[in-house]
């Protein structure tokens, strides 16, 4: 990494404006003594960095590294060698261990000669979705299995230039089309809580490599719930910007009018710290004071509470208790009877629709060596069926372009009129519980039963395609776990364009469930 990529421009001490809760982390790191000089060394700061270096989120990270008290080649070092323990999770396709840790003494070198950037030195997970300069991007499939590209993707170039360094390439579901975590090619991700169960998808290996604590953070991409529901199901934050305010340049698409960059961490903090440097803009101010007085949230059960685990709306309305007993005015609304049929009715058929030319155009303007009819043959069989059921021309549900028209100039709107009216007119921000169930089990991925009633798993999208539909920004946060300590996600929606707002909210909430609190996993 060249340290002509760091930058005074923006951010450089957001990551320094963080509650106690990263204070806390780095303070007890410290008083350890496992992140002193060059390296970490001895038998008790090794027993300290277990506790405390993994567990530092990229904002403690942040300051760590750009206070001195702790150097990016040690604690990328800690991290490469955690990857290496936990490769059974199969969170990573690629790792450059050599690339790595040259990155990281550049950065510290970078620091030593006085620059500063708001990234310096911190290790980022990327979805291998995104091409990154110099290092394998596969996409998921085998047919890109010894492609490198020579250009990284606009965000990977954003991270870059405020210091960060590639990690690695996180595993995925086959061209993003998935929402279980399995791939024929590189395996199945598991779950760092349970590995018997799924880590949710399709940015599969970035919600377990975040939450197994390898990466402080990583990149991912989210349509209809990708970002989303790995967070709820392996107890992260993940943030789903509203499309287009992330650069998708550079990232293998499904549909250009769904898809959106964003990030899965380990706080809300660390969503704006990324959120601030991948679109150059100012840092917003953290509320540091307990409380949700003046905020107004809405819910609607009959649409997002209809079918869920009971033990996942038992938690939900616990959370909204809270949320409630911290000042917040909660309002129950109803998005009428037809809201899940229209939802159904925008999101899949523009998904489906978009897919092929959306993979055309990458495959053209990226240089990637194979043709979109390549990619489709290469495919493992359960996304193969998929498109040729819905994807290629002569489909048998192939949408054609009269119906796409129809719901991007009717139904689209619709959908998008009845969040403004019926949500956000109402309240600062529209609450569910992000998946309907904790993960299922692998060995039943595609069919398992939530409520007593059987579901495949597209149910896990129930909650979050509405929204992506509609082009909402989104953010999950933990808010508890299920008796076998499964994690649960709570998902804020906010107006089109509210990112900020959103972020800003979401912190204040997230420090009222006290989400530090959940249990690590194992």
């Amino acid at each position: 990494m060249s340290t002509d990529h760091l930058s005074n421009e923006h951010l450089s001490d957001a990551a320094s404006t963080r509650g106690t809760i990263n204070r806390r982390q780095l303070l007890g790191v410290v008083a350890a003594g496992a992140l002193t000089g060059s390296g970490l060394g001895h038998a008790q700061s090794a027993a300290a960095s277990d506790r405390g270096v993994q567990d530092l989120d990229l904002s403690s990270a942040a300051t760590a590294i750009r206070t001195g008290a702790m150097t990016s080649e040690s604690y990328v070092t800690q991290l490469l060698d955690r990857a290496l323990k936990f490769s059974d999770l199969k969170a990573f396709i690629t790792i450059d261990r050599d690339g790595v840790l040259e990155a990281a003494r550049a950065a510290d070198k970078a620091r030593a000669a006085g620059r500063s950037a708001p990234l310096l030195g911190l290790p980022i997970g990327v979805k291998d979705s995104y091409l990154t300069k110099g290092l394998a991007s596969t996409v998921g499939t085998a047919v890109l299995k010894n492609f490198t590209p020579n250009h990284d993707a606009a965000v990977v170039a954003a991270v870059k230039d405020a210091g960060g360094i590639v990690f690695g390439k996180n595993n995925l579901a086959e061209m993003s089309y998935g929402l279980t975590g399995i791939n024929n090619h590189y395996g199945q991700a598991r779950n760092p809580h349970n590995r018997d169960h799924i880590t949710g998808g399709s940015s599969s290996g970035a919600g377990g490599s975040v939450a197994a604590r390898i990466v402080p953070a990583a990149l991912g991409g989210d349509t209809v719930g990708s970002i989303r529901v790995p967070a709820s199901l392996c107890g992260v934050v993940g943030f789903k910007p509203t499309p287009g305010r992330w650069s998708s340049k550079g990232v293998a698409p499904i549909s250009g009018t769904l898809d959106t960059t964003g990030v899965l961490a380990r706080s809300v903090a660390d969503c704006m710290l990324l959120d601030t440097t991948v679109t150059r803009s100012a840092s917003p101010s953290l509320k540091t004071s307990a409380g949700l007085k003046g905020v107004r949230l809405a819910y609607a059960p009959r649409q997002h509470l209809a079918g869920v685990d009971p033990v996942v709306e038992a938690i939900f309305r616990e959370s909204l208790r809270k949320l409630t007993d911290a000042g917040a005015v909660v309002v129950e609304i109803e998005l009428g009877s037809d809201f899940n049929a229209l939802s159904e009715q925008v999101t899949w058929p523009i998904f489906f629709h978009e897919t092929m030319p959306a993979v055309r155009e990458f495959v053209a303007a990226n240089g990637i060596p194979a043709s979109f009819e390549q990619i489709y043959e290469g495919l493992g069989k359960n996304f193969k069926d998929v498109w040729t059921q819905f994807v290629v021309p002569g489909a048998p549900d192939f949408v054609s372009e009269g119906a796409y028209r129809t719901v991007m100039n009717k139904y689209r709107p619709a959908l998008q009129r009845r969040y403004s009216a019926k949500a956000f007119a109402h309240a600062d921000a529209l609450l569910f519980p992000t998946t309907p169930c904790t993960a299922p089990r692998i060995d039943r991925q595609w069919k398992f039963s939530v409520a007593g009633k059987e579901v495949t798993h597209l149910f896990l999208s129930r909650n979050t395609y509405p929204g992506s539909g509609a082009g909402l920004p989104g953010i999950s946060i933990p808010m508890g776990v299920s008796q076998d300590l499964l994690p649960v996600g709570l998902e804020m929606d906010g107006p089109v364009g509210g990112d900020k707002k959103l972020l800003l909210l979401a912190d204040r909430i997230e420090q009222v469930l006290a989400v530090s609190t959940l249990p690590r996993p194992n």
